[in-house]
């Protein structure tokens, strides 16, 4: 679920690493906003990261 329909920005993951260097897991989410945009002429409500929102890829409709 966690996929921006704009850029395919999604969930990633890694290792989250202490002071004495001892690694588990750990995941890295998007910033996601549910907007509603004008999408091939009709609006619809779609999962968009905020960067997305931001650089103006999208236009939201009213």
């Amino acid at each position: 679920m966690a996929v921006c329909s704009i850029c395919g920005k999604r969930t990633t993951t890694g290792n989250q690493v202490s002071h004495s260097n001892i690694k588990t897991k750990r995941t890295w989410s998007p910033n996601l906003q549910r907007v509603k945009i004008i999408l091939n002429g009709t609006p619809k409500k779609v999962y968009v990261c905020t960067r997305c929102l931001r650089s103006g890829k999208v236009q939201r409709a009213v």
